[in-house]
C-alpha cells in the first residue's frame, strides 16, 4: 500500500489520536477529560486547519510531540516489565493533558483574532456530505460501533475553467494541489469490471472515380481491440472514537486528507501510470501517444528555433495534417511558468505584461499547467477523441471499529477509495516528447 506524505501541521494534529490511546493505556478516562476541557480537542483540530502559527506555537508543538513520544516509550516499557504503568507515568500524562489545553486555548485566540469577509453559500463538500448523512448517524447512535459505508459526491466547482478542487471552509494547512487533468476527459460511468474497445488499426482509402461499367475499387479496415481492467485507488488512517464523534473535525479530516489523498493519487495516475495493474494507463504511457519526433537538427532544417514555442506549434502543425487538430496543451506547471516569462530582444514578455490577465493558450489551444506532468516535456492533442474516463465507483468512505485492535483501543479506520480505469482510444490524437529536444 502506497504511504501518504503528511504536513507538519496534520502530524500535529494527528497527536490527538497517540493521545488518546497513550493516556488510556496509563488509565486515564479520556471522555472524562474531554468532558472536562472540551477545549483540548477543539483547539488540537484547529492547528491542522490554521495556515499560519508563530514561533511560540510551533515550538509548543515540538514539545508535546516530545513528550508524546518519551511517555509512549516509557509507559510501553513498563507495561512489558512490571505489567502496569508508574504512577509518575499517568501525572505526567496528565500534565501533557493540562499543557494541550493551554496550548488549546492559545489556538482558539489564534483562530478568534482572524476575520474573513462572509462568504457566499457553498454546497456541501465530501465531509459535510459524509457527517450529514443517514448511515453515519446510524453509526453515531450506535456508540461508533460497527461499520458504515457512504459514497459522496462532488457537488463544489470553482470559477477556473478546465480545472478541479475541493472547496475547503476556514484556514486550511499546508500545500493544496489544484486538481486541472480530471476534468479534461470525458467521463462515462460503468458498471464492469474492466473495459474492452475495438480500436481502428489501418484505413486503406481506394475511393476514386470510376467510369461505369468497370469495378469499383475495395477499400480495407483492419482492427485491433483493447482492454483495459478497472483500477481501484484507495487509502486509509486510525482516528481516535472522539473524533469520529465530532462531525465538524470529522468532515475536515475527510476533506482536507482522505478524498483529497485519493484524487492527488487519480491526477498523477491519469498522466504517468504505467498500465500495470492495478496501475491506471497513464496518458504518457507508451504506446498511448505518438512520439511528436523532432530533434534540434530537423527544427535547424525547418527553418525553425529549438524552443518551447516552435517545439509546439510544430507539432500542432502535425497534428492538424494528421486531421486530429489539437484543443489542448499539458505542461509541467514549471515549464510553462518559464514560458510565461519569456521575453523578446526588447525585454517586452511575449504572452503578455505581468499586470495582464493572460489567458493560458498557445496557438489557440488551451495549455494545462499539472505538477503531476514530467518537467521538460509536452503533451498536445485532442483529449477529447485520444481517451475516456470510466467511473466505475466515486469517492467511497467506509468507516470501521472492526480492524485490527481497534476495539480494544477505542480506534477507528476510515478508508477512502476510488474505482476507474482511462482507456485511450485514439493515440494518433496525441503528440508526446521533449519540449527542447536534443
Amino acid at each position: 500500500m502506497k504511504s501518504f506524505r503528511f504536513s507538519f501541521r496534520v502530524v500535529a494534529m494527528l497527536a490527538i489520536a497517540a493521545i488518546g490511546f497513550g493516556a488510556q493505556a496509563a488509565g486515564v478516562d479520556i471522555p472524562a477529560l474531554v468532558a472536562n476541557y472540551p477545549n483540548i480537542a477543539l483547539g488540537l483540530a484547529g492547528m491542522g486547519m490554521l495556515g499560519e502559527l508563530d514561533a511560540g506555537l510551533l515550538k509548543a508543538l515540538d514539545s508535546v510531540e516530545t513528550k508524546l513520544k518519551a511517555m509512549s516509550d516509557k509507559a510501553d516499557g513498563e507495561m512489558k516489565t512490571l505489567g502496569k504503568v508508574a504512577e509518575d507515568t499517568k501525572t505526567a500524562i496528565d500534565t501533557i493533558g493540562v499543557e494541550q489545553r493551554e496550548l488549546a486555548d492559545r489556538m482558539l485566540k489564534l483562530e478568534q483574532s482572524k476575520t474573513a469577509p462572509a462568504e457566499p453559500k457553498q454546497e456541501d463538500g465530501y465531509g459535510e456530505q459524509f457527517v450529514k448523512s443517514a448511515e453515519f448517524e446510524s453509526f453515531k447512535k450506535a456508540d461508533a460501533r460497527g461499520r458504515t459505508r457512504i459514497e459522496v459526491k462532488n457537488t463544489v466547482t470553482n470559477a477556473i475553467g478546465s480545472t478541479y478542487s475541493e472547496r475547503r471552509p476556514g484556514i486550511v494547512e499546508g500545500a493544496f494541489r489544484l486538481f486541472t487533468i480530471e476534468d479534461l476527459l470525458t467521463k462515462i460511468p460503468t458498471s464492469a469490471p474492466s473495459i474492452d474497445w475495438v480500436r481502428e488499426n489501418v484505413f486503406t482509402n481506394a475511393a476514386a472515380e470510376t467510369a461505369e461499367g468497370v469495378a469499383k475499387p475495395q477499400s480495407s479496415l483492419t482492427f485491433t481491440t483493447g482492454t483495459m481492467p478497472v483500477s481501484t485507488v484507495a487509502h486509509w488512517i486510525k482516528i481516535t472514537r472522539q473524533l469520529a464523534m465530532d462531525n465538524a473535525a470529522l468532515a475536515a479530516y475527510i476533506n482536507r486528507r482522505m478524498v483529497y489523498g485519493v484524487n492527488l493519487r487519480v491526477e498523477n495516475q491519469l498522466l504517468v501510470g504505467n498500465g500495470t495493474a492495478p496501475n491506471i494507463n497513464g496518458l504518457l504511457n507508451t504506446g498511448n501517444f505518438t512520439a511528436h519526433g523532432y530533434t534540434a537538427a530537423n527544427l535547424t532544417s525547418a527553418g525553425l528555433l529549438n524552443n518551447r514555442f516552435d517545439l509546439i506549434g510544430a507539432t500542432m502543425g502535425d497534428s492538424a495534417l494528421a486531421d486530429y487538430p489539437a484543443d489542448t496543451v499539458i505542461l509541467n506547471t514549471g515549464d510553462w511558468w518559464k514560458m510565461r516569462l519569456a521575453k523578446d530582444s526588447q525585454g517586452r514578455y511575449l504572452l503578455g505584461e505581468p499586470g495582464s490577465a493572460a489567458v493560458p493558450q498557445l496557438f489557440g489551444a488551451n495549455v494545462v499547467a499539472s505538477n503531476a506532468m514530467t518537467a521538460g516535456s509536452v503533451w498536445i492533442g485532442n483529449i477529447a477523441q485520444a481517451a475516456t474516463l470510466w467511473i466505475r465507483e466515486g469517492v467511497v468512505v467506509e468507516m470501521s471499529d472492526s480492524d485490527e485492535n481497534n476495539f480494544q483501543l477505542n480506534l477507528i479506520t476510515i478508508r477512502a477509495e476510488r474505482r476507474l480505469a482511462l482507456t485511450v482510444e485514439k493515440p494518433a490524437a496525441a503528440r508526446f516528447g521533449l519540449l527542447v529536444p536534443a
